[in-house]
């Protein structure tokens, strides 16, 4: 049977996304809904969102519509994520978004609806009590009017890209055994975690295809949920998705909110991993060069069978059967690995070179010259290489 529910859990934007992707849901639907006033607007539920409790005339509440199969998902289990995707303990706001625009409610349709909408909030207020969560301030109420939306708002996070996507969500989970499976605990040493909402994100998945699905650098990486971080020391408000939290021994030591290209996460990974003051910063965002003969070249000038990564994105760029010793003091090879690296015009220092960057992490690697048999001199700085022996090289 085909049924309709009404959620209202602040900004109908991600609301909607959430619902709109999840498994027996035919249409989502943004909307105006709970108020007593003629031919609702955007402008005019703005306007009313401060009126004084109590008052006449009630205000509507951002709402999404939720039209499902019910032989494919069960009411509850809807109803059930409807309590942990926000946070019902909020009067007339979510997170920044103050209002009573924003107020949580549920609008139900069938007497079904009705008992589990009111068996969950039940069973929901005793787990947030136990977090130390207040009263759940949610509306319950039968679906007289539902008021569609502007077109513009129909899948805004979509069509407006902002660079972050709210997270109201508190972290209870109505099975115990599911929060603890999902808890997040320090790692030690390096990582970086990448905040990721619990609702539909474009700008997290834009960020998961264009850095974190090509990422294998040594520090370790992880996509969670804030709610599931536990142990660590984090000062960032995680009011929004993405967050990129670059943490030391549960500590952190830097933080983004919102969306970051690969320049902008591979620069603050520089900082985070090499520091602002080693010559490997200074080589790979700098166009900086190792003297001659350093000691990184010393340990990578004999090294047994393997390959060379970049120091950052952990991306192959050059193999050991391509090396050559030039006699320059800087690491040589023949070629690079193929499509790996870039090549651009270098005109420093009133010489005309080629320069060579890293293709994913967009570092400065060195430079390449002809050689007078026709083959090419990859000359490379070691400072922001890492070498892996073949025989730990992963499949």
């Amino acid at each position: 049977m085909i049924v309709e529910i009404v959620f209202a859990a602040g900004c109908f934007w991600g609301v909607e996304k959430f619902y709109d992707n999840y498994e027996g849901v035919l249409k989502a639907e943004s909307g105006y809904v709970g108020g007593n006033y003629p031919n609702p607007s955007y402008d005019k539920v703005l306007k009313k969102r401060r009126l004084k409790e109590g008052s006449a005339e009630v205000n509507y509440t951002e709402g999404v519509r939720v039209t499902f199969d019910n032989e494919k998902v069960a009411p509850k289990e809807l109803i059930k994520s409807f309590w942990e995707l926000h946070d019902p303990t909020q009067k007339n706001r979510q997170g920044n978004d103050v209002g009573n625009n924003y107020r949580s409610a549920i609008y139900y349709t069938t007497p079904r609806q009705k008992r589990v909408a009111f068996e969950t909030k039940e069973e929901y207020a005793k787990l947030l009590k136990e977090a130390g969560y207040s009263d759940i301030v949610t509306e319950i109420k039968p679906l007289k009017a539902f008021y569609t939306a502007e077109s513009y708002h129909q899948d805004y996070l979509t069509k407006n890209p902002f660079g972050y996507c709210p997270n109201h969500a508190t972290g209870v989970k109505f099975s115990a055994e599911d929060k603890k499976k999902n808890e997040v605990t320090p790692l030690g040493g390096k990582e970086i975690l990448v905040i990721k909402s619990p609702n539909f994100c474009p700008y997290c998945e834009k960020f998961e295809e264009e850095v974190v699905a090509a990422y294998k650098g040594s520090i370790p990486l992880r996509v969670v949920l804030a709610q599931d971080l536990k142990g660590f020391e984090i000062k960032t408000e995680l009011f929004a998705t993405p967050s990129i939290l670059f943490v030391e021994n549960g500590k952190e030591r830097a933080s983004h909110v919102g969306y970051m290209s690969p320049k902008e996460f591979y620069k603050a990974l520089g900082l985070f991993k090499l520091g602002k003051n080693s010559q490997a910063y200074r080589v790979a965002f700098h166009d900086g060069t190792d003297a001659p003969g350093c000691k990184t070249y010393k340990i990578f000038e004999n090294t047994p069978d393997g390959v060379f990564v970049d120091k950052l994105s952990g991306e192959i760029l050059f193999d050991t059967r391509d090396r050559f010793h030039s006699g320059t003091g800087w690491l040589s090879f023949y070629k690079a690995k193929d499509g790996s690296v870039l090549e651009k015009e270098d005109n420093s220092f009133g010489m005309k070179r080629t320069a060579l960057v890293a293709k994913e992490s967009g570092i400065h690697l060195g430079h390449v010259f002809p050689r007078a048999d026709g083959r090419r001199r990859f000359c490379i700085d070691a400072t922001v290489l890492e070498f892996i022996p073949r025989e730990k090289m992963k499949e």
